[in-house]
């Protein structure tokens, strides 16, 4: 009896938390499906720049790459985990010399211990234009060792470009130390460009 009681308690809370994030995701999707194509460029292009500006008040260091990178890209992204995990997201990428913006998407699955839904936005700086071409062009899939790196403290950061690339992972709380973006995907959004 103990253990159907706990059973059915377990099974409450979950689908108590799940709800909310169901909400969330389904009024995000809601929001962006309705959107016309020039809206939907405009919503990233200003979560981009809300991205940067609030990585570069929070990391120097940021900032001092950012100047020397040739490109950026800033996704945003909302992830749903209940023992599977699976998120998706779109995202902005920018030459800096010539201006010229590529939209994209983004889209990442996983099996671990996971509960809720979490919104965050991944910044890319790119050290060079091959490393960004390559980026946008052919797409990018993260591996088991990607981590968006702050150090152990975000103002006290001591990154640099890694293969060419810079990642950083800001959620509502601020910058994230070493967030894992294993197992994502990044490429360009056809219906956008």
């Amino acid at each position: 009896m103990k253990k159907s009681v706990y059973h059915v308690t377990v099974v409450l809370a979950v689908v108590a938390l799940m709800t909310p994030a169901s909400a969330i995701f389904a009024d995000d999707e809601g929001d962006w499906k309705d959107m016309k194509q020039e809206s939907k460029r405009m919503k990233l292009d200003e979560t981009a720049e809300e991205a940067m500006q609030a990585l570069f008040a929070e990391n120097a260091k940021a900032k001092e790459l950012y100047d020397g990178s040739f490109g950026w890209a800033v996704f945003d992204n909302l992830k749903i985990a209940f023992g599977f995990s699976g998120g998706g997201g779109n995202g902005v990428a920018k030459a800096k010399e010539s201006g010229h913006k590529t939209y994209m998407k983004m889209g990442t699955a996983g099996i671990g211990f996971g509960l809720g839904a979490n919104k965050y936005q991944v910044i890319f700086l790119f050290q060079d234009s091959r490393t960004f071409d390559n980026f946008v062009n052919k797409g990018w899939q993260a591996d088991a060792g990607a981590t968006a790196s702050a150090g152990e403290h975000a103002a006290e950061v001591k990154t640099g470009f890694v293969n060419g690339i810079a990642i950083y992972q800001m959620t509502e709380m601020g910058l994230m130390a070493n967030a894992d973006i294993a197992g994502t995907k990044y490429w360009k959004n056809d219906k956008l460009n």
